[in-house]
Parts: C-alpha cells; structure tokens; sequence
C-alpha cells in the first residue's frame, strides 16, 4: 500500500504547555517522527526560559508556525460563533470574534513577534481551531505569512491554491467531540493513500479518551521505514 505524506503538528505551544509539548515531542521520535511543525501561540505570559526553549526547539529542526495570539476569546462574534464555541471551539477561535481588519492585524502582529524574540517564523499560520473568520482569501496577501492552513487544507497565499489533505485529530474533550472525532479520523484515515493526511496533536491528548488511536496513528503512518522494509 502506497504510504501517504504525512504532515505533523503540534498546537498550542504555551509556557503553561510546555512540558505536555515536550513530551508529546519526545513520543514522536519514539515512532521515528522527525521534528514536528510547532504552533505557537505568541501573545501569552512568555519569559526568557521560555523564548529559550523555543530557540532549542528550532535549533533541533522543529519550524515554528504562528497560531492565534492570544488563543482565547474576550467575547463572541454573533450566533454563528456561539454554535462554533459550543460545538467545537470553545473559548479559543480568536479570528471568529474579529473582523477582517483585525484578523489581518492579528495575524501581522503574531509574525512579528517572532523576529522580536530572536526566533524565525515558518511561513505557516494556523488559525486557533483552524476557523480563518471573514477575511476574504483574496486579502490573505496583505499579512506576512506565506501559507494559511484550515480544516479544508493548506491554502498558498503566494498563488491562491489549496492543497487538500485529510486531518486526523485527538482533542476530545466530551462524548461528542469523541465520537465527531472518531468519524472524521476514520474518513480520513481511509482516504490518506491518495488525499496525504495532516496530524494535529494537542498538548493534553495523550490524557484524552482518543489517546490511543493516537498512538496507533503516529505508528502507522511514522515515515520511518518498516522493519526489514
């Protein structure tokens, strides 16, 4: 069976995630993972131990992608992020309580603060829950990044192109969730030989319901070649 590409990310890097985060690092190159993409979050309480972690963290090969600023919410955007925070969010989908002018400035702000810390930003932003808000894709090209990744793909700003890729996902944190997730996995755990999948860990999944399809998933799918293969 043909192996399918595979990208792997690891979300919400926070001082408050980081030793969740490193462990969840070290369990990747336990299945023979190289250094995962690291989505962080750049308006928090950060300090110098902190800033210097992700220095490591960057020195070892890891790409560090913009995700959010804040990753909270201060108050909701109307009844279409209410049923967005109740159904799958919570209280983390920043851009849904914004306009466009101010996703553009958020997702500027979020860049510059890796140049600030000393630290290169990857050209990948990710929004906080993957929900982008009402900023017309046309107007991506008027923020820093260079590729803007939702639930429906990677989307290049450069080019105005998608590239389509299943995402498989572990943060359950109730019955519903769990059993969204288990659907949506199996849909794309079946459609990666042709579509390429993405891997987006979370940093307390590995104390969720779904922890251990989530450890099946980083050792089927780890590009380390089969023993003997």
């Amino acid at each position: 069976m043909k192996r399918p590409a595979v990208c792997l990310s690891i979300h919400d890097v926070m001082p408050e995630t980081l030793a969740p985060v490193a462990a969840l690092i070290a369990r990747c190159r336990g299945h023979g993972w190289p250094p995962p993409t690291l989505l962080v979050v750049p308006g928090r309480d950060w300090d110098r131990a902190g800033i210097a972690q992700l220095q490591r963290w960057q020195a070892d090969g890891h790409r560090l992608a913009g995700h959010g600023w804040r990753h909270a919410i201060d108050g909701f955007g109307g009844i279409k992020h209410r049923l967005h925070s109740a159904l799958i969010s919570r209280r983390v989908a920043e851009h849904l309580s914004l306009d466009a002018e101010g996703i553009l400035a958020l997702m500027g702000r979020c860049h510059d603060w890796f140049a600030q810390q000393g630290l290169t930003a990857d050209g990948l932003y990710v929004p906080p829950a993957w929900a982008l808000g009402a900023v017309p894709l046309r107007r991506l090209n008027e923020q820093p990044f260079s590729a803007v990744e939702t639930l429906r793909g990677i989307y290049s700003c450069a080019d105005g192109r998608w590239r389509y890729r299943g995402l498989l996902g572990y943060e359950a944190g109730n019955r519903f969730q769990k059993a969204a997730l288990q659907i949506s996995n199996a849909v794309n755990r079946r459609r990666a030989p042709a579509a390429g999948l993405r891997i987006g860990l979370h940093p307390r999944d590995a104390q969720l319901p779904l922890a251990g399809a989530m450890e099946r998933d980083l050792a089927r799918f780890s590009p380390r070649p089969p023993a003997g293969g």
